[in-house]
């Protein structure tokens, strides 16, 4: 039994393998083709947070496997004083095969895993979103056709995101620039992390947007206040806003492609002009969610 609760859970090994099977599913679905690779198979989604990406993305994998799955929000009483976590998951456990859980605090995921007799995803916490990272390499492999050397230049505020695509980056071989400002950028303990997971990786932080996108092969931003952080929006605002992802930026990489996980506050951290422009993949980067997805959830269960 495996859980994902970070990326580095998966060996580079095991991310290639995932998207081989993410590649033949998908393929078999634009084609009409839904493999029912896990008939009769529960999937629980237990989320603390709203969703739209992951909540249907996981809920469309498993129907499309074969499967089915059930959404527990705030009724079931998850992480309250309704019952403990230890308990929520064990008896979970019995009721479903994997568990996707989407929470406020890593912790509480970490609580749950440790309690849990099946796989436990993240499907998002304050500390990293690894399916969300997977599913944009998986994207921009299909544009490039390889990922090893490139670079990704994420723009903004070092949160959950960008750390989940720093430690992805890594293990396969690819480049990875954060830019922001500097009280924006990754804490030493999570520097400290990637030092010892990934000593020979090429992870680089700068406060120059237009160094850091040039010669990319994807630009990438995010929100620059997340869920949680709402006390925080109107300093962070302030303090981002020479991030901006905006067309005088993408100027300086006119071949590469420009990602965001969703939702976007246009006008904020990237403009409409960008992000509904011709270097834009944010949908065809949320539509694979789904399939990324559905070669997580095989390669978990339907060995």
């Amino acid at each position: 039994m495996r859980h994902i609760l970070v990326p580095e859970d998966l060996s580079a090994h095991e991310i290639e393998a995932i998207f081989a099977i993410s590649k033949d599913l998908e393929t078999k679905y634009t084609a009409g083709t839904r493999d029912a690779l896990l008939p009769g198979r529960m999937l629980a989604l237990v989320f603390e947070k709203p969703s739209l990406r992951t909540r249907v993305s996981f809920e469309a994998a498993m129907a499309h496997l074969g499967g089915s799955s059930v959404f527990l929000g705030e009724d079931a009483g998850f992480a309250s004083s309704r019952e403990s976590i230890a308990d929520f998951g064990r008896v979970l456990s019995e009721y479903a095969d994997a568990i996707v859980c989407r929470s406020k605090a890593h912790d509480t995921i970490e609580r749950l895993a440790a309690a849990a007799s099946v796989p436990v995803i993240n499907g998002l916490s304050d500390y990293c979103h690894p399916c969300q990272a997977l599913a944009d390499i998986y994207t921009l492999k299909q544009h490039v056709g390889r990922v090893a050397g490139l670079t990704l230049a994420f723009v903004g505020d070092g949160n959950n995101v960008a750390r989940s695509l720093a430690v992805v980056c890594g293990l396969l071989g690819m480049r990875f620039v954060l830019a922001a400002p500097k009280a924006y950028q990754f804490d030493d303990a999570f520097r400290k992390h990637l030092k010892s997971l990934l000593p020979n990786a090429e992870i680089v932080e700068t406060t120059d947007a237009v160094a850091a996108v040039k010669g990319a092969a994807a630009v990438y931003t995010d929100v620059w206040a997340s869920m949680g952080q709402e006390k925080e929006r109107a300093k962070r605002l302030e303090d981002l806003k020479a991030y901006q992802v905006n067309e005088a930026l993408m100027k300086h990489c006119p071949d590469a492609i420009f990602m965001h996980c969703l939702p976007a506050r246009r006008g904020e951290e990237v403009t409409d002009g960008v992000i509904d422009g011709p270097q834009s993949v944010v949908v065809e980067e949320a539509a694979n969610r789904m399939h990324v997805q559905k070669g997580l959830l095989a390669w978990l269960l339907a060995k």
